[in-house]
């Protein structure tokens, strides 16, 4: 007998929490390093090394964090838990006194990753667990995704609208996230239900058992290429904006574009998922970021309308990215009792990784190149032109060839 499909208001519901989580997670991956690099005068190669150091360590506290809220009773209490230091952090952050340092940075970056960790992690294992369909877990990953990019949209784009002056914008922004965070938390903690857990191992090597599950460990691997292609671009895109395409002001508007296309491309995803298969919808969806990035490498001073072409292209292809992996991931799950937290806790952990290296490697390499903010000189601004879009082409072009060659292998073509 087959499963009846989730209703729609349950599958919103659940959604909506992705909301502030992707509101905290934008400021702290994109907004930071400029804050404290640029406005607070800290050394480019420091911010990038506590923001490595940082994320190294709270990276590799998920999988721990994964193991044992397989063990805990249910989802609900951990996630509303998790939110108080979350908000805290993310007001430390884009609040920091004027004489804040790396010491600042370090505490407050440590609260913030704690919070949005045990949150993220249980969140993402719930929604694995309420779909009892193939299609009902993209749509579930799908709407998650969605009310995040409605997030970062808004993260992205209120600075400039709450202040003239950028760093008040941000700090401005802090005060925005703390209502929302609790709307949404009401909504979704209170109006789904299913979220019990199936029941994980006590031991400590159960980290390490679900790794040795073949379809689950090549899924990591290609998820973690394809995200460290899109991490760096990421971490890099303020400066490039400012300092390649002479249009620092115009940064929220682009940023918008990207996120607006990543939102309304998601259905499109969920549709050719169906057709096509996931795994082959991944694959067109790495082709078209490709294409962006290869375009963007050639970019120069006055190239606004490129650059947004551009990043429309780009966004559409981050609709790919976030709405078919996790739910491949889920489909693979279905067929397992236990392990959800686990398996989430190592996704977090490339994530975070992903998201380390892009800090902790392409800004110092910046530096070693000869880039600061600011600069002008045509071999500063081919540096950081290469960082931004061409790491991210060759990146990706591996995760497109691993993924075909394993395409038979995922146990999740449809």
């Amino acid at each position: 007998m087959t499963a009846p499909a989730l209703p729609r208001r349950t599958v919103l519901a659940y959604g909506a929490l992705g909301l502030p989580l992707a509101f905290a997670a934008l400021p702290i991956y994109v907004h930071v390093p400029k804050l404290y690099a640029d406005t607070l005068g800290l050394p480019l190669a420091l911010v990038g090394g506590v923001l490595l150091g940082a994320r190294v360590i709270d990276a590799v506290a998920d999988p721990l964090i994964g193991q044992f809220s397989d063990r805990a009773r249910g989802r609900r209490v951990l996630i509303g838990w998790a939110l108080l230091p979350l908000a805290l952090g993310v007001l430390a952050l884009l609040r920091p006194p004027p004489d804040a340092g790396a010491a600042w940075l370090l505490m407050a970056l440590t609260v913030a990753y704690a919070g949005y960790s045990v949150a993220n992690i249980n969140y993402q294992a719930w929604g694995a667990g309420m779909a009892p369909t193939a299609l009902d877990r993209t749509r579930v990953v799908a709407a998650r995704e969605g009310f995040g990019l409605v997030g970062v949209i808004l993260a992205a784009s209120l600075p400039a609208v709450l202040s003239a002056d950028w760093g008040e914008g941000l700090a401005s922004l802090s005060l925005v996230f703390l209502p929302l965070l609790a709307l949404t938390a009401l909504v979704t903690l209170g109006a789904v239900g299913r979220d019990a857990v199936a029941g994980g191992e006590a031991s400590l090597r159960w980290i390490w058992a679900v790794l040795r599950w073949r379809a689950f460990r090549r899924l990591l691997a290609v998820f973690t290429v394809g995200g460290i292609a899109a991490a760096i671009p990421a971490t890099t895109v303020l400066f490039f904006v400012d300092d390649v395409i002479g249009a620092g002001n115009r940064s929220g508007l682009f940023l918008a574009a990207y996120f607006v296309a990543g939102a309304l491309s998601l259905p499109l995803w969920v549709a050719l998922s169906q057709r096509w298969g996931k795994v082959r919808a991944w694959l067109a969806g790495m082709g078209v970021s490709m294409l962006a990035f290869a375009w963007a490498a050639g970019l120069g001073a006055g190239d606004e309308w490129a650059f947004a072409l551009i990043c429309l292209a780009s966004g559409a292809a981050l609709g790919a990215d976030l709405a078919l992996p996790p739910a491949i991931l889920a489909d693979q799950l279905a067929e397992r009792a236990a392990g959800s937290g686990a398996c989430f806790g190592w996704w977090n952990f490339v994530t975070k990784v992903n998201l380390a290296l892009a800090a902790g490697v392409a800004l110092p390499m910046l530096a070693v190149l000869g880039y600061a903010p600011g600069a002008t000189e045509p071999d500063a601004l081919r540096a950081l032109a290469i960082v931004y879009a061409g790491l991210p082409v060759l990146l990706k072009g591996l995760a497109m060839g691993l993924l075909w060659h394993w395409r038979n292998d995922l146990g999740a073509m449809r």
